[in-house]
């Protein structure tokens, strides 16, 4: 079935007279504390722990793919590209239009992102995922330009407990995790705690691209009166080896060839730890104050296998901070006002070992140090008008300052420019106005103003290059800024049916971005226009039909050649890896209590390769299986059959020196695991 007959499928669906369960109860912890999800005026998704644990997710990109207006581009071993109401972005604009949260703190620190931010995440043991589509900057600060993503880790149980699992499949893919969890009875409940680890070995679908990782995640959580202490830690470790694009469509469609791995010297090791921890106290009889230092540090090495160079890059940063918000809640009135500060030292080198290749040198191309400020503060006012309106307005203002200082020669060395010693200076301000209105019972719609920004990268800042028609400089780079506005509807109707539909249109400028040949554009415009669904329908009490669709246009308003013969950006051209048309449909069945079975559906649209709509690919369409079976209370087994098919699909497409290039999708794949809990 083509995009267009998926569309369709949908609407047919979503004017069914039936559908799934309620979710007004539905809370999620978008303004940094818990806050019902239908009192909200934007898109927030959750995807719980129960149906987490049941997808058992090989890569983060399989759980996120049941969020409308969500594509993430699974890339080698934990490798992915995101889009979030936008197409597939790389580079600089790839690492900084996504904000990736763990239990509501940044991964990474601002300026510092990485394009593959989410390998960090402990999703394999998270207890939900939510994830707020469109600028959000309001509350959450630089880098929500296009979305959010937050990991959640599991609350401590109030009874003791232990989880385990292992899993098995056709690809040698081998996955174990535990969690332990409980409170303290002898402290009289005042004291929780939870434990999760998780690793993964795997051969890899392609030749040389194994992959190991480990995780670790650690929660105490103190709860005496009105104090309570919430302290988390994480740790990860990941070693794997890397494939490359393969080159032409023959290949793609070509069983043998397409595990061929031209790459098999690239590798990626990237190790990163966390800690933070919640403070909350009430300060009165209506206010609330919460205050979480933490601390975070990355490191990775990887081989840039992608560029003619091959070159070795070493990236890492430490950070302290701290996050702090007042709430306070008075009749009609709600208020949330806080203050952010972030410290962080960072380094970056790259260095060629092969001979020089064209204007890619041997030797050293970067080695630098950052030190960086980030500091911002937030108010937001929500007014209830009446008993079926509410208003919201909300402002941040962020401050970034970054401290260069260039470890080597200054200057052009090939095609690799290195800046002097500088300091730079952003500050930006980020609004957001929302009205919601309860039109019936069960029926409720929003409209909103937002806008996020974003500093520039350092990459962006600090890493250049003068292989172009106009040698690039640092100082091009503005700070990034979209504007977005967002009309919802919500409706719930007969206890069975759940519909959310969304429609934005978005405008962004200053942007600064990379394109497949190496060519920056820093003053680049977009368009972003298109309309979300969600749709829940409960067939029967045991059968249940989901469907998460969403159809959009983003597109250049801008033109430019980027470089003679190569590629030329055209206004009104769609922007490179932006498929229209993404759905994803499940299909449920309990037949018994201790069965569940489930099909899924995920259909991709086609999308242009290249900025100058030269090329394309066709889109896929791939069919997964799941059942569980509980065998006791505490002992269940599962099994799982992805791309039912068997069909010859590309995770991603691109178009590159003047060749189609993609790293192929796994083909049909039968897995086998045990889950316990006692």
């Amino acid at each position: 079935m083509n995009g267009v007959g998926a569309f369709v499928v949908f609407l047919l669906l979503a004017a069914a007279p039936i559908a799934a369960a309620d979710d007004a109860a539905l809370v999620v912890t978008a303004e940094r504390r818990p806050h019902p999800a239908s009192e909200l005026p934007r898109r927030i998704s959750v995807i719980d722990g129960a149906d987490l644990q049941f997808i058992g997710a090989d890569h983060i990109s399989e759980a996120l793919a049941r969020v409308p207006g969500v594509n993430l581009h699974r890339g080698s071993g934990a490798e992915h590209l995101t889009s979030i109401r936008s197409p597939v972005l790389n580079a600089g604009a790839g690492a900084g239009s996504f904000l990736f949260l763990e239990n509501g703190v940044p991964m990474r620190s601002p300026g510092f992102a990485n394009i593959n931010g989410l390998f960090d995440a402990h999703h394999e043991i998270a207890g939900g995922i939510e994830v707020v589509r469109g600028p959000s900057g309001a509350l959450y600060g630089a880098n929500a330009i296009h979305g959010v993503v937050n990991i959640l880790t599991p609350a401590p149980s109030d009874a003791f407990s232990v989880f385990a699992e292992a899993f098995g499949d056709t690809e040698d893919r081998y996955k174990w995790k535990g969690t332990m969890s409980g409170g303290n009875d002898a402290h009289g409940g005042a004291h929780g705690f939870f434990v999760g680890a998780s690793a993964v070995s795997e051969a890899g679908y392609r030749e040389d691209a194994g992959l190991d990782q480990q995780k670790l995640t650690l929660r105490h959580l103190y709860n005496r009166d009105d104090v309570s202490i919430d302290t988390i830690f994480s740790f990860q470790n990941l070693e794997q080896e890397t494939a490359g694009f393969i080159f032409g469509e023959a290949a793609l469609n070509d069983r043998r060839l397409r595990r061929e791995n031209a790459f098999p010297f690239a590798f990626r090791d990237a190790k990163s730890a966390r800690l933070q921890s919640t403070v909350s106290f009430d300060a009165g009889e209506n206010t609330q104050i919460k205050i979480t230092p933490y601390a975070r540090w990355n490191d990775m090495a990887f081989l840039m296998h992608f560029l003619p160079s091959r070159a070795l890059e070493n990236n890492s940063h430490w950070s302290v901070g701290v996050q702090s918000a007042v709430y306070h809640d008075a009749g009609p009135w709600s208020l949330i006002a806080g203050v952010d500060a972030d410290y962080t030292e960072g380094a970056l080198d790259e260095f060629q070992e092969r001979e020089t290749v064209f204007s890619f040198t041997q030797g050293l191309h970067y080695d630098y140090e950052i030190k960086a400020v980030n500091a911002s503060g937030f108010v937001q006012g929500e007014y209830a008008l009446g008993q079926k309106t509410a208003m919201i307005a909300a402002i941040r203002v962020d401050g970034t300052v970054y401290d260069y200082d260039n470890l080597t020669d200054t200057g052009v060395v090939g095609r690799f420019l290195r800046p002097g010693d500088r300091t730079d200076s952003f500050l930006t301000a980020s609004p957001k106005f929302s009205i919601r209105h309860d039109v019936s019972e069960g029926l409720s719609g929003y409209v909103s103003y937002a806008r996020g920004t974003r500093p520039p990268q350092t990459t962006d800042l600090y890493r250049l290059q003068v292989d172009t028609p106009d040698a690039q400089t640092g100082d091009r780079a503005q700070p990034e800024k979209i504007d977005a506005i967002e009309l919802g509807l919500r409706g719930r109707f007969n206890d069975r049916l759940r519909v959310d539909v969304t429609g934005f249109f978005m405008s962004k400028r200053n942007v600064f971005f990379r394109d497949a040949d190496r060519f920056n554009v820093a003053d680049g415009k977009t368009r972003h226009v298109g309309v979300e669904a969600d749709v829940a329908i409960a067939l029967t009490d045991r059968l249940d039909l989901h469907s998460a669709v969403s159809y959009a246009r983003h597109t250049y308003r801008f033109s430019r050649a980027l470089a003679p013969d190569v590629e030329t950006i055209t206004f009104g051209n769609d922007v490179d890896t932006a498929p229209r048309l993404i759905a994803n449909t499940r299909l449920t069945w309990r037949p018994l209590d201790r069965l569940q079975m489930q099909a899924e559906w995920v259909s991709m649209g086609a999308y242009f390769t290249d900025a100058a709509n030269a090329n394309s690919y066709d889109g896929h369409n791939l069919l997964h299986l799941r059942a569980e079976a509980a065998m006791t209370e505490g002992i269940a087994v599962f099994v799982t059959l992805r791309n039912v098919t068997d069909a010859l699909y590309a995770e991603r497409a691109d178009f590159a020196f003047g060749e189609d290039r993609y790293f192929p999708g796994e083909t049909r794949t039968l897995g086998f695991g045990l889950r316990a809990k006692f």
